[in-house]
């Protein structure tokens, strides 16, 4: 029997959750921005799981299952923040905080087992980070021909070791780590610029053209008209341009972008209602057959948790969900109306679940886990919850209630999205098991352990950095306090809505041109002229343009080098040099961000390896050496690709 679920790969998925998971919630909310940490799991399980007897590349696939569900769970901190900055928490209560992670990711655990039919097994999605996983499992494990998997280890390394050389270089302030600039037009103006992250590279040579494309048209809408057209009017007094652009990005533009997702989002839904519906059946189909012979009377890829203990599990869990909702209500307007509000919240946890669950691991699969806008979702969870809260209670009441019904409202979204985040990531970690042979049973289970170990560690996490930095916006914040720009947008609609302060215009706009997207979309898959998906669209409107640009500039390349692929004597292994290639290249920088979170967590001091104090020409000089080391990175792609293996060998 191949070992899988073992005691030491829990004990090891255990131990690397610590690590990933306080350097994820460190980094969410300094920067807001988390990575996924299943590449880096992979990488670390296999070093360390070469020195015990028997190891097997499906243990290693349980450990990176284990960590990255954890590590993944930690952007619960784009909302749990909320609940300090609008002052109704002075501190994070541990059990209360673990009970609202844990219950919001087993739920998506739970909600991810038929949508793995639907959306994995079923799917042609990309996975990009799930691919990539895998092709790292295969290599440490030496699947495929010794030659082979010497040259596709040889790939991934290259890619890992000049990926984590460039964010060293910048992060000792020799060269710039992104340009970003202001252009005026008129008396207002746009941004331009790019991240200099080859992470960001690999994930676009991984999603393809067609994402990379609708990236551009996002891009193009939000930074080269909607930004430009809302700051005509120039800044106010006492502000600057560049300060202005930034403030009208963050508080109108992604709001616009937040109604093009919610529109894509929603027909991402009903697209998939056919797969989901499909896989629940199937479930239930192997269930009965598992009844009368067993696990092992179904194929591999059939082994999922029974659909009784999922829809079982998800039942019972609105129990403690129910517990925990009433507790926090007690003294505001939902605990004087408990009744009507506490089952209009459950029923609202519920059915968001299910819709959110589907919507995020589509996007996973479109884009990749780290680089699915995933507080887009979470603006719209909180919106939905407000508006529910809006009808019921209305926004005329005074100023306490108004904050309690605000608390409640970034309570529920937190459930909600517990649910999103572990969604959005356990679709990947599934794929990647079923590209290596994994049992989807095991990595359920481990899945669920992953849930579990996070919930215990991100709360102390929470309150070791909300005592030691604090976080903008909250009752006594010092001037080194945390930003946690997620949590703060998330908490001003809830705001906006209950105290009926919302531009609904913005998210209308957003909206209509979903609906555009859409109907292109639908119009070139007819046509078979290729696609648009909207979701990536609405992903190119929401996030800054420098996290996104270097995603449709990888596309492009990526494109072009599978196309010179295909010319090659053989093809296949050509485009597998391309794929492990990008994938050390997202390798490499993930392993160095975790060192780097660390090493300023236990400083705390973001400077800590700078050797310069930062100098003019480090912008160009930046740019030159990160264009020299793709250069290098393509033509090492193709002269690797370009040499059949057996030739090689020779």
């Amino acid at each position: 029997m191949t070992r899988e679920l073992t005691l030491r790969g829990v004990i090891l998925g255990a131990l690397l959750t610590l690590l990933f998971t306080a350097a994820n919630v460190y980094l969410g909310l300094r920067i807001g921005i988390t990575f996924a940490t299943s590449i880096p799991a992979a990488v670390i399980s296999m070093a360390v799981l070469r020195f015990f007897k028997g190891a097997t590349i499906q243990e290693n696939n349980i450990v990176q299952t284990i960590a990255s569900a954890a590590g993944t769970l930690s952007a619960i901190v784009f909302v749990l923040p909320g609940l300090i900055m609008i002052g109704w928490w002075t501190g994070f209560p541990y059990w209360e905080s673990v009970a609202v992670i844990g219950i919001g990711g087993i739920l998506g655990v739970m909600y991810s087992v038929p949508l793995r039919r639907a959306l994995v097994t079923g799917s042609d999605l990309p996975y990009p980070e799930g691919v990539a996983a895998a092709e790292v499992l295969k290599v440490g494990a030496g699947v495929g021909g010794e030659e082979e998997n010497r040259r596709g280890l040889a790939a991934v390394t290259a890619g890992g070791l000049l990926s984590a050389f460039f964010p060293l270089l910048a992060k000792m302030k020799l060269v710039a780590e992104q340009a970003v600039a202001i252009v005026p037009f008129g008396r207002g103006g746009t941004t331009v610029g790019a991240s200099l992250s080859l992470a960001l590279l690999g994930v676009g040579h991984l999603v393809g053209l067609a994402v990379g494309i609708a990236m551009l048209v996002g891009i193009a809408i939000s930074f080269g008209v909607t930004l430009p057209v809302l700051t005509a009017g120039g800044p106010p007094p006492g502000m600057d341009l560049a300060g202005f652009v930034g403030t009208v990005f963050s508080q109108k533009v992604r709001f616009i972008g937040a109604g093009t997702i919610g529109i894509a989002a929603i027909w991402t839904l009903l697209r998939v209602i056919g797969p989901i519906a499909r896989g629940i059946a199937g479930a239930m189909a192997a269930n009965r057959a598992r009844q009368g012979s067993g696990f092992e009377g179904l194929e591999l890829t059939e082994r999922d948790l029974p659909i009784g203990i999922v829809g079982g599990t998800i039942v019972l869990s609105m129990i403690p969900i129910a517990l925990l909702l009433a507790d926090f209500a007690m003294g505001g307007p939902v605990g004087n109306a408990l009744g009507l509000g506490l089952g209009m919240a459950v029923l609202y946890v519920l059915v968001a679940g299910i819709v959110i669950a589907s919507v995020c691991g589509y996007m996973a699969g479109l884009i990749g886990a780290s680089n699915s806008p995933i507080s887009g979702v979470g603006i719209l969870a909180s919106l939905g919850i407000s508006l529910l809260l809006l009808m019921l209670f209305g926004s005329g009441g005074s100023a306490s209630d108004t904050q309690a019904l605000v608390a409640f409202a970034l309570f529920v979204t937190a459930i909600v999205f517990g649910v999103a985040t572990i969604s959005n990531d356990n679709l990947q970690d599934l794929k990647t098991g079923q590209l290596v042979g994994a049992t989807p049973w095991r990595q359920q289970v481990a899945l669920v352990l992953g849930v579990v170990f996070g919930a215990i560690v991100i709360p102390p996490t929470l309150d070791l950095l909300n005592a030691t930095f604090g976080f903008q916006g909250a009752p006594g914040a010092g001037p080194d306090a945390l930003a946690a720009p997620q949590a703060a947008l998330i908490s001003a609609i809830a705001q906006g809505v209950l105290g009926g302060s919302l531009d609904w215009n913005l998210v209308g706009i957003g909206a209509a041109i979903g609906v555009v997207a859409v109907i292109v979309d639908e119009g070139l898959r007819k046509t078979g002229k290729g696609a648009l998906p909207p979701l990536a669209v609405g992903m190119g409107m929401y996030l800054p343009m420098s996290l996104t640009i270097l995603v449709v500039v990888g596309a492009v390349t990526g494109h072009l080098y599978n196309n010179w692929a295909r010319k090659q004597r053989d093809p296949e292994f050509a485009e597998r040099m391309g794929v492990l290639t990008a994938t050390g290249l997202i390798v490499g920088d993930s392993l160095f961000n975790i060192v780097y979170a660390a090493i300023v967590a236990a400083t705390n001091n973001a400077d800590v390896l700078a050797i310069t104090g930062g100098y003019a020409g480090a912008a160009p000089l930046g740019f030159a050496v990160f264009a020299a080391i793709v250069g290098y990175v393509y033509w090492r792609m193709r002269r690797d690709g370009s040499a059949p293996v057996e030739q090689a060998a020779g």
